[in-house]
């Protein structure tokens, strides 16, 4: 159970879960949860009219031409497709060799440090599970 909101499963998936499902499904959690907390900064930013400077391609296009939100990726003013597959390329590598345990030195699955600490590991226990159940909760929020 996560505090502020306790234990919840409306679907039940937990309910003949062993430890090892329990632990896969908190880290599609955790991942899904770092990928919605990224889109909906993306939403905020571009909406805010900041965009990447330079151009998008070899025709001229900026960042700046393009709609915010989905009609950045369906409809009239789109990216190309084949700047579409580009971009799932790209999120394919970060899938395959950045957001994973690449030292196989992870703490709990979700972590993917690798090698880089930033002052992790000099503190307690209990800091860390605080640091981590405030991290879930955020995701959680993102997802909604």
């Amino acid at each position: 159970a996560q505090a502020p909101l306790g234990f919840y499963d409306p679907l039940g998936f937990l309910d003949r879960a062993d430890q090892e499902t329990f632990d896969r499904l908190r880290y599609v959690e955790l991942k899904h949860g770092r990928i919605s907390q990224l889109a909906f900064l993306g939403q905020i930013v571009t909406r805010n009219g900041q965009h990447l400077p330079g151009d998008i391609d070899y025709e001229g296009h900026s960042f700046a031409s393009f709609p915010n939100g989905l009609a950045a990726i369906n409809g009239p003013d789109s990216i190309s497709t084949s700047g579409l597959l580009q971009v799932l390329g790209f999120i394919a590598f970060l899938e395959i060799r950045v957001m994973t345990d690449v030292t196989g030195e992870s703490e709990f699955r979700g972590d993917f440090r690798n090698g880089f600490d930033f002052g992790w590991s000099k503190q307690t226990e209990e800091w860390k599970l605080q640091k981590r159940a405030v991290e879930l909760n955020q995701r959680r929020a993102a997802m909604m």
